[in-house]
């Protein structure tokens, strides 16, 4: 299905919004943890009247080139997937410009180590002068494995390092997601898909350790 969105300037202190169609017009939602409404596979935030699923590599990209305040217009019911990775949304805001507000920057400070755990997953924030993520993934997949990496976040590091990084998946999953409504639009030319022998796609990977990258990036746009 065609969808399109278009990036726009906010003042200061608006945050990122979403302006999403609805049956009495145009609502805006934030993307606040109270308006995530699915999970599976993919992000969705919205309200009783719109939602847009997949935020999270739009999201990963203004986090990571620092863009605070900004208007994503959204029309369809998605944010345009691309090519699996960031890199296309952190160019053209690179190429769009980030302007410095007169304003002070409102963050949150981590004061006192945090833990979060869920089965075999678990979370660990720490106080730090500044973000860096260190991300470790074990997939049973013998072409992924374990892999660890830690990120310094600048948006100079994050085009080089993380934006590239390409979604990904397995085969023997792809049927068993079509069935249930998903990755319809899906194809090796927005994902990297690893079969039986290994990589799927005909260009390979464009780090070895493209996987965990990717799980940073959707930890950064989630």
């Amino acid at each position: 299905e065609r969808v399109e969105i278009i990036v726009r300037p906010a003042p200061a202190g608006s945050g990122i919004r979403f302006s999403l169609p609805s049956p009495s017009g145009r609502v805006l939602v934030a993307p606040r943890p109270d308006n995530v409404v699915a999970t599976v596979l993919a992000t969705t935030v919205g309200c009783d009247q719109a939602r847009v699923a997949t935020v999270e590599h739009l999201l990963a990209a203004l986090a990571g080139m620092e863009v605070d305040n900004a208007l994503v217009e959204v029309h369809g019911g998605e944010i345009p997937i691309m090519d699996g990775s960031a890199l296309r949304f952190a160019r053209l805001i690179e190429a769009a410009g980030v302007r410095q507000l007169d304003a002070p920057r409102r963050v949150a400070r981590i004061c006192r180590p945090v833990t979060f755990e869920d089965g075999d997953r678990s979370i660990h924030a720490h106080p730090y002068p500044g973000l860096r993520i260190e991300y470790r993934i074990r997939f049973p997949h013998p072409s992924v494995g374990s892999q660890s990496y830690c990120f310094d976040a600048t948006p100079q590091s994050f085009l080089r390092e993380i934006a590239p990084a390409r979604t990904f998946g397995f085969a023997q999953d792809v049927e068993r997601l079509r069935a249930a409504g998903l990755a319809r639009g899906g194809s090796l030319a927005n994902a990297v898909v690893f079969g039986d022998a290994g990589v799927l796609n005909p260009e390979g990977l464009r780090f070895e350790d493209e996987m965990v990258r990717h799980k940073i990036l959707d930890f950064l746009g989630d």
